[in-house]
């Protein structure tokens, strides 16, 4: 397996190229104009509230349902003394019986009633199960209410009976690199000057309550406090200090998936840890959106079906649209990449040359590879694993 670690030294290619040469390779997408589908699916099964060709807005509620409350078990048998199949004799509750905390669900007097042994509920809910064969009740919590909402603004191409919709929309679309915090919006705020700049505290004002903050190549994590003070939605910058965010989210940073986080606001990263200027084409298209309302949602995957945090604007005056955002042609000469490995990481650059023969890296693996000219000028040689294109 090769490692993406690996990196092969700098050196002219002299392998034989096709002319029609291109691989295909994870791409990021920075659309300024893109046609834009988005599956909204509930966790179970549920009622969906609209209805094929319905224009829905980014508060429309496409889809809603009711989860479990959590289960507590009372060990009854225990609490009261007696076997098991003796409970349903001492219950004061029936299944299906809502309870208090501290409400008493089961009860045996002793001693012509001096002497009282009981069993109480942990918690606000309602009897779930009453088990002769255990000895224990379940409590369970009340349901708690989902509501799905379109979280953008287009129209209802497709049901999918009792679990959503699909939405499409015109508009522009950028994903980043790590995310954090699940689906807000906003009205796109321009916090920053440049895409090189750092967005710190001074920055936050009470104005920016309930918008979408853009920054540069950092924010600090006095800024995200201050967001949260301030009631900011939430935050794009191009980088962020790896402590820094783990401080903020009071946790170190998993591999899974994010998305969950109850943090007060959503937070997206589009080129990575550290001070890492954004990408001039990411912050003009954003800059240029200043004043529109943006979706964003900050969960990500980085494993087996990668999931991208994501900004969506839609915008109908979009006309230039492609029929899909899928990436079709791959890696050819000329495709714009970033690199996503050391000791290159966070460079762009453009593929020059795409050799058919296998390279032998500093590990001995033998890896197809990929020459790009940096933004910098240098010709560098990669392992194809470390480079994504960026899609535009």
């Amino acid at each position: 397996m090769v490692n993406k670690n690996d990196k092969v030294r700098t050196q002219p290619v002299h392998d034989k190229t096709t002319e029609n040469a291109h691989a295909y390779t994870p791409g990021l997408k920075v659309k300024d104009y893109a046609l834009i589908e988005k599956s909204k699916r509930l966790p179970i099964s549920g009622e969906v509230m609209v209805e094929e060709g319905q224009i829905v807005d980014f508060d429309t509620i496409v889809a809603r349902t009711r989860t479990p409350g959590t289960p507590h078990l009372v060990n009854v048998a225990a609490s009261l003394n007696i076997e098991p199949p003796d409970i349903p004799e001492f219950m004061t509750k029936k299944e299906g019986d809502n309870v208090s905390k501290g409400e008493i669900i089961a009860e045996m007097r002793l001693l012509f009633g001096l002497v009282r042994n009981t069993a109480k509920s942990p918690v606000d809910g309602y009897i779930d199960k009453i088990s002769s064969e255990t000895g224990r009740v379940t409590v369970r919590e009340p349901a708690q209410p989902v509501e799905l909402k379109a979280n953008m603004r287009g129209s209802v191409v497709k049901i999918m009976p009792n679990e959503g919709a699909v939405i499409r929309a015109n508009g522009s679309y950028i994903q980043g690199i790590l995310g954090i915090g699940g689906e807000a919006n906003g009205e796109l705020v321009v916090a920053v000057e440049r895409p090189d700049m750092i967005l710190d505290r001074e920055e936050i004002t009470p104005e920016h309550k309930g918008k979408v903050l853009l920054g540069g190549a950092i924010v600090t994590g006095d800024a995200l406090k201050m967001s949260v003070e301030r009631g900011v939605s939430g935050i794009i910058s191009g980088g962020i200090d790896f402590c820094e965010l783990c401080q903020f989210m009071g946790e170190t940073l998993g591999v899974a998936i994010t998305g969950e986080e109850k943090l007060g606001l959503t937070l997206i990263i589009t080129e990575g840890f550290g001070k890492m200027r954004m990408s001039p084409k990411t912050f003009n298209i954003l800059r240029s959106l200043e004043g529109r309302k943006v979706a964003i949602d900050g969960t990500t995957q980085i494993r087996a079906g990668v999931i991208r945090p994501e900004i969506i604007c839609p915008r109908e005056e979009a006309t230039q649209a492609s029929p899909s955002m899928l990436l079709e042609t791959g890696m050819r000469p000329g495709t714009k990449v970033r690199i996503i490995q050391q000791p290159y990481f966070g460079q762009f650059g453009t593929v020059i040359n795409l050799p058919t023969a296998l390279r032998k890296i500093e590990t001995e693996s033998l890896v197809r590879v990929v020459e790009i000219e940096s933004e910098r000028g240098e010709s560098v040689v990669l392992p194809r694993a470390n480079v994504e294109i960026i899609e535009e």
